[in-house]
């Protein structure tokens, strides 16, 4: 969330937690672009901010996931911002000064309605060469007999079974499976790649020698 009224970034993000959700709070567009990259569920933007406006943190959100949701905040002119909103890609408007709930309300049907389908997939069993993956109940089975594979192992093949035909660097498996925050050696991919082959056969997990793995 950002929001330059301290007052009311305090208390949008007290609402928000109770609600259930973690809220990380900014007061200025400088500060948060920079954790744009850490891709987070949804965007709450104020448009007039002291340095870079909404409009311009909107782009920059969009430029790196476009399908990344935004709901703008703002105490301008209701229809012009709404449709410069639009058209820049947001999801929702709130015009200030609004009711607290009410923007519970909007993020709950927002999120309900971006994420839903994918907490459903999330449910459905996922074929990878044979071997059935069950991403919401973090479970393998070849047949009827299921696999034991660590925390690590099930992420790096839920990972690559998002990621079919796509060659992934070691650099690129390392922070989505270990994490941005891993300071320890990066042949930890080829020793868990290694486990992976060898409880899962039938993988048809190539090395791209001097690059990475690709699994088709």
């Amino acid at each position: 969330m950002v929001e330059d009224e301290k007052s009311l970034n305090i208390l949008l993000g007290k609402y928000l937690e109770k609600e259930g959700y973690e809220v990380i709070p900014f007061s200025d567009g400088t500060e948060a672009i920079k954790h744009i990259p850490d891709k987070p569920d949804l965007w709450l933007l104020d448009i007039m901010l002291p340095d870079i406006d909404g409009y311009e943190i909107i782009k920059r959100i969009k430029l790196f996931d476009k399908n990344t949701p935004v709901i703008f905040m703002s105490a301008r002119n209701e229809e012009l911002d709404r449709v410069v909103g639009l058209e820049l890609g947001s999801d929702d408007y709130l015009s200030k000064p609004f009711l607290p709930r009410e923007l519970v309300i909007r993020v709950n049907k927002l999120m309900e309605r971006i994420y839903a389908d994918d907490t459903n997939k999330s449910r459905m069993p996922v074929d990878v060469d044979g071997y059935k993956v069950m991403k919401s109940e973090r479970t393998v089975y070849d047949g009827e007999e299921k696999i034991f594979l660590t925390n690590n192992e099930f992420e790096l093949l839920s990972y690559f079974a998002d990621n079919i035909n796509i060659v992934l660097t070691r650099e690129q498996i390392l922070n989505k499976v270990w994490g941005f925050d891993y300071f320890g050696s990066d042949r930890v991919v080829d020793d868990t790649i290694r486990r992976l082959r060898k409880k899962l056969p039938k993988l048809t997990l190539d090395t791209i020698y001097g690059y990475g793995y690709r699994l088709h």
